[in-house]
């Protein structure tokens, strides 16, 4: 679910396009998921398809982040982003390292960094919905990110966790980028009027 996060000079038709390219990206990964890994509990170790998806995944947000801050001309100004991506980067490393261990360790750096992530994407949205607009979609995923990372993170001790939960929230992150795409061409043919 993780977001944007860059504030200035993103445009609406910017965000669209790539919110359309994280859309695509994360019902890819689910399908994979559930196709390849969807079973595997927590006691499990990731085999070698589940650990790259694990690793893709906060490494797609980075991208996605370095793909926006592109777009709006932020550079190195944009401190959020920058976070946000070393966030990722730093996920990305404990994602390596945890891969090697359970599934269980997976879901709590997944569920660390979906907190941490979700909490950028909440703020970065609640800023840029005076200079973009349409911004409760991403108000909401944000909100939703900290909630399941934090249910990740709690679980991830248990048993019967499986990566299925990885999948569903991916998959709710896709919905909200939709959402946003809709909320963002909505707000935009009214301006034009």
């Amino acid at each position: 679910m993780t977001s944007s996060t860059t504030t200035t000079t993103t445009t609406p038709s910017g965000l669209r396009s790539l919110y359309l390219m994280r859309v695509a990206f994360s019902l890819i990964w689910v399908a994979l998921i559930v196709t390849t890994s969807a079973s595997l509990v927590s006691t499990d170790k990731p085999t070698v398809i589940a650990a790259a998806l694990l690793v893709i995944y906060p490494l797609w947000d980075v991208i996605a982040t370095l793909l926006e801050r592109r777009m709006a001309g932020t550079g190195s100004t944009d401190r959020v982003g920058t976070t946000n991506m070393a966030l990722g980067l730093a996920t990305t490393a404990g994602m390596i390292i945890a891969v090697f261990s359970t599934i269980g360790t997976a879901l709590l750096v997944f569920g660390i960094w979906a907190v941490l992530s979700g909490a950028i994407q909440l703020v970065v949205a609640i800023r840029r919905r005076r200079t973009v607009g349409a911004q409760w979609p991403m108000v909401i995923s944000g909100g939703l990110s900290v909630l399941a990372g934090a249910s990740f993170a709690a679980m991830s001790a248990s048993a019967t966790s499986s990566l299925s939960t990885v999948a569903g929230y991916s998959a709710f992150g896709a919905f909200w980028f939709l959402v946003s795409i809709i909320a963002l061409t909505i707000r935009s043919r009214r301006e034009k009027r």
